[in-house]
């Protein structure tokens, strides 16, 4: 990624989704989900309204994929989804090209950051994992704010970096990150490889649509500058 005068950079915060945007884990997301359900004997969404929640917190994406399910029966249900994504965790990886990426623009001296549906004990355990915690300069996680579509994390982004929110960019692959960013007043990126497809991701606003990491890394190369 070439040198660029920081004078004319439209952006100095790019924060990033997790689940499905950095990491592969849409899958394995959904697995779990449809386990915990049989576990406890109740019946699991399928793959598409599983795969529908994720970015959002736990217990939002538990209520919105599984709205049959008595409210009593969320937290051992959580437990449940818990128990089986722990057992997973450790095999997940990030997305092909995208820790280069990422060390590319730390290098270039972007701030980066992370606004995920995960808990922070979740994105920290992963960050360690894949040795990348070092590249980001702040992170918020639905436990510790408001989840998406909600605002929160991107306006906290915000005033701990003291950088305007138009002068921020999120990257994300569900419409629960394009609406969070719109919220914001923040300009977004949509990566269609991870939870919603391409004819979801077109109900919510963003400046483009790429399909793998290799055509964001071209769409950043050819839009980090004025």
């Amino acid at each position: 990624m070439p040198q660029t005068n920081k004078l004319n950079r439209p952006y100095d915060l790019i924060v990033w989704d997790w689940d499905g945007t950095i990491m592969d884990s849409t899958p394995t997301i959904v697995h779990c989900i449809q386990q915990a359900c049989r576990d406890l004997g109740f019946k699991a969404p399928d793959d598409t309204l599983a795969s529908s929640v994720i970015g959002l917190g736990i217990q939002d994406s538990l209520r919105r994929a599984v709205p049959w399910i008595e409210p009593a029966h969320f937290p051992k249900l959580t437990e449940r989804f818990r128990y089986h994504y722990l057992a997973k965790d450790h095999e997940l990886d990030l997305f092909v090209g995208i820790r280069e990426l990422l060390q590319e623009l730390h290098a270039q001296q972007y701030l980066l950051g992370v606004a995920t549906g995960k808990s922070r004990v979740g994105l920290d355990r992963s960050l360690k994992h894949h040795q990348i915690g070092h590249l980001f300069h702040e992170t918020r996680t639905a436990d510790e704010s408001f989840s998406k579509p909600h605002p929160g994390m991107l306006l906290e982004l915000s005033d701990v970096t003291q950088v305007p929110t138009r002068r921020m960019l999120m990257i994300g692959d569900t419409t629960h990150d394009l609406d969070m960013a719109a919220n914001a007043g923040v300009d977004a990126v949509a990566v269609t490889y991870g939870a919603h497809p391409p004819s979801t991701l077109k109900e919510s606003p963003s400046l483009a649509h790429v399909d793998d990491v290799a055509q964001l890394s071209q769409w950043l190369k050819n839009n980090l500058q004025h």
